[in-house]
């Protein structure tokens, strides 16, 4: 029986990495973690959730401070705003979280960490500077980065993407930001909040393509409201660096070429899986433009080799990576054949109003051939959330043919928070009718939960038929207003 370094290699110190690197080693898996930067956390840590959340709450603030007025307060008059100490603040975040995702905390759970471009020698062997390394599984958790575009002059044009967007070492005065996805889509809010004129450029007919249009047209609205401009089902011909400027010609749908011009262009225009130079061609692992193949227990080809996070291109959410990170601890070092499922799998993108979703909306639904009714309740019919002077976004809860809830989309105040209770519902098979009877604290947010539950229970509690029955056996008298005398 061959002998090896390790039981188990992880490549890339990511939610992924890190979750199967930590699972791994605190069984007695005896681990090795191989990151290419020089700290660990990966893309979520420094360029993607934690410093967008950050600079997000930060524009939150200042765009309150703003509006003081609608709250019955005083007007107050705000300075411009700094970049520097907004990244300032964005780089203190992920320190305190850096310290969580340390060498130091990898070193003491048992894994031994690693910095450097690997390559795969053979399918145990990984060749890392002058050094060899081999384990008995191997994992790659390497994510992905900004893909690049095929777009006339985009390559010979000064832009950003997410990498530098957070580090800026000032405000731009103008932006804008190829791709209308959930990266553009929350940046444009939060620069624009800051005093940026942002544009958002998309081939696609509406923002955010996986999403209802109706809660997306809600998204664009507000954004629109607060200022941000819309080019939507246009085509990006050319970009130019004019010095100062930088040019974006953009042909609309009927035809018509219109020129913008802004100090910076912000490409998010999807994402490519980070699987160059990992040699996985030489040992035969099998991948296409969009990631790693795996089958539905993130094995690759080669059944001792599994690719979680991005780099598998699934679902590209922290919170995904994390998951299948669990599902390979489970595989790979308990040898129990635990299968993905991706059901329910919850993803928020985080505007204000945010928009959060869980299973199916209508649009997969209906693409999947599935029958299904819609019940909404509007938050703008919730107590608390006009105390909180947010009156925008509604809760759709989708039923299949046998009334059984397939999805939750929820645009509002909090949504990212209120989908939790969704969450444990629809994975904990928690019955609609429990959720509709229990108590829940007045006045929160929270209580749409129960009210949208309730709203599919009320039309077969209180009908005509229930109504005559309980006359019938409790003599109950009926209506004591007339209808005419309700509506004067």
């Amino acid at each position: 029986m061959p002998i090896y370094d390790y039981d188990i290699g992880v490549i890339g110190g990511g939610a992924g990495g890190l979750t199967v690197t930590a699972g791994a080693a605190q069984l007695g898996a005896k681990t090795l973690l191989v990151e290419k930067e020089n700290e660990l956390g990966g893309d979520c840590l420094h360029f993607g959730c934690v410093p967008s959340k950050t600079l997000l709450r930060s524009a939150y603030v200042y765009h309150l401070m703003k509006n003081s007025q609608k709250f019955g307060l005083p007007p107050v008059e705000v300075s411009p705003v700094d970049f520097n100490e907004v990244s300032k603040r964005i780089k203190s975040v992920i320190g305190a979280i850096q310290h969580h995702d340390s060498k130091e905390r990898f070193c003491r759970l048992g894994a031994q960490v690693e910095f450097g471009q690997p390559t795969f020698t053979d399918e145990h062997s990984i060749r890392l500077d002058d050094n060899s390394y081999s384990a008995k599984t191997w994992v790659i958790a390497t994510g992905s980065s900004p893909a690049a575009p095929p777009i006339k002059g985009l390559a010979q044009t000064n832009h950003i993407t997410n990498k530098e967007i957070f580090y800026l070492d000032h405000l731009p005065e103008s932006m804008i930001i190829l791709g209308g996805g959930p990266i553009g889509v929350e940046m444009s809010q939060a620069f624009c909040r800051l005093g940026t004129k942002v544009s958002v450029v998309d081939m696609a007919p509406q923002i955010l393509v996986k999403e209802d249009l109706d809660m997306a047209e809600a998204v664009k609205e507000v954004l629109r409201s607060e200022g941000v401009e819309f080019y939507l089902n246009c085509s990006i011909e050319e970009v130019k660096d004019l010095g100062r400027e930088k040019e974006v010609m953009v042909k609309t749908s009927q035809g018509g070429l219109v020129s913008l011009k802004a100090e910076t262009i912000v490409a998010a225009l999807g994402r490519a899986a980070n699987v160059s130079g990992l040699g996985l061609e030489d040992i035969g692992v099998e991948f296409s433009r969009q990631g790693i193949n795996v089958d539905n227990r993130l094995r690759t080809n080669i059944k001792h080799i599994y690719a979680v996070g991005d780099v598998n291109g699934g679902f590209q959410f922290t919170h995904a990576a994390g998951y299948e990170g669990g599902i390979v601890v489970s595989n790979a070092v308990f040898r129990l054949p635990r299968k993905v499922d991706y059901r329910f799998l919850p993803w928020c993108t985080y505007t204000d109003p945010s928009l959060g979703s869980i299973g199916m909306n209508e649009k997969s639904a209906a693409a999947a051939g599935i029958g299904f009714n819609v019940w909404t309740e509007e938050f703008k019919d919730n107590d608390r959330s006009l105390a909180e002077g947010e009156t925008v976004g509604k809760i759709k809860m989708i039923l299949d043919d046998k009334e059984k809830p397939i999805g939750i989309q929820i645009l509002g105040p909090h949504a990212e928070e209120l989908l939790n209770e969704w969450v444990a519902v629809l994975n904990g098979k928690v019955k609609l009718s429990t959720l509709a009877s229990a108590i829940h604290p007045y006045p929160t947010i929270g209580e749409i939960n129960k009210k949208v539950a309730g709203s599919y229970f009320s039309p077969k509690i209180f009908s005509e038929k229930v109504q005559k029955g309980l006359k019938f056996f409790f003599h109950l008298k009926g209506r004591a207003c007339a209808e005419e005398t309700c509506s004067e």
